[in-house]
């Protein structure tokens, strides 16, 4: 199994987007400690799409192998953000056995950016896997690692009517103490974004659990309730 030709090829084609005067406030903007080469996203987009149009991945073992060389080996950080682009492929919805890798890129990626990338995959497990995927997310809740708990949190984003009450409740509970600025931002943004729906029971789990969650969670929570 040779990743090389796709890889080579999204490696190439970045380099040809690159823009040396956009590189440095884009790599100041993301606190970024590997540097950019100034592509936008949406152009990293468009040059994954291309590259796996032109050399297809004919498995998904093949698909991970391309990924973990691109994010693995990056001098720069649009080859991740290209290595992620390339799980949006089809064969990738609802896929169980990619939860290892999405491990690996949230702790190793250890970044807002890459982190909130993935749960629109842990929102296709959810509908896909129910039961496996809500043990999944419970258990990162409460583990070590803050940016799998950030991962937990906001893992039912877009379901809309599909969210599980029960399992939004129990994986912002034990974080709500928390004091860091991510953790606090990603349970008022699950919470906003459920609340489109139904904005009676954001608003009666907010006031519930007023007295531990911070005025940021609130604040985000409640945004477009009235």
């Amino acid at each position: 199994m040779s990743a090389a030709p796709l890889v080579d090829s999204i490696r190439s084609a970045l380099r040809a987007e690159a823009d040396p005067e956009r590189a440095p406030q884009m790599q100041a903007y993301m606190k970024s400690e590997t540097p950019f080469l100034g592509v936008p996203l949406p152009t990293v987009r468009k040059v994954a799409t291309a590259a796996a149009r032109e050399h297809p991945p004919r498995t998904l073992a093949e698909l991970v192998h391309v990924v973990e060389e691109l994010w693995d080996h990056a001098e720069f950080r649009e080859e991740r953000y290209a290595a992620a682009a390339l799980l949006r492929r089809p064969m990738t919805d609802g896929a169980l056995e990619l939860v290892p890798l999405y491990i690996h890129l949230a702790t190793t990626g250890a970044w807002w950016d890459h982190v909130d990338d993935l749960a629109r995959h842990l929102a296709a497990l959810h509908d896909a896997h129910p039961q496996e995927t809500a043990a999944l997310v419970r258990a990162w809740s409460t583990g070590d690692d803050m940016w799998l708990r950030r991962l937990a949190i906001i893992s039912q984003l877009g379901r809309r009517e599909r969210a599980d009450h029960d399992l939004l409740a129990a994986v912002i509970e034990p974080n709500l103490d928390d004091t860091e600025f991510f953790i606090r931002k990603a349970i008022g943004w699950a919470l906003r974004d459920h609340a489109r729906v139904d904005p009676h029971w954001v608003r009666t789990f907010v006031a519930s659990h007023a007295d531990r969650m911070s005025a940021l969670s609130q604040r985000e929570a409640l945004k477009h309730v009235g």
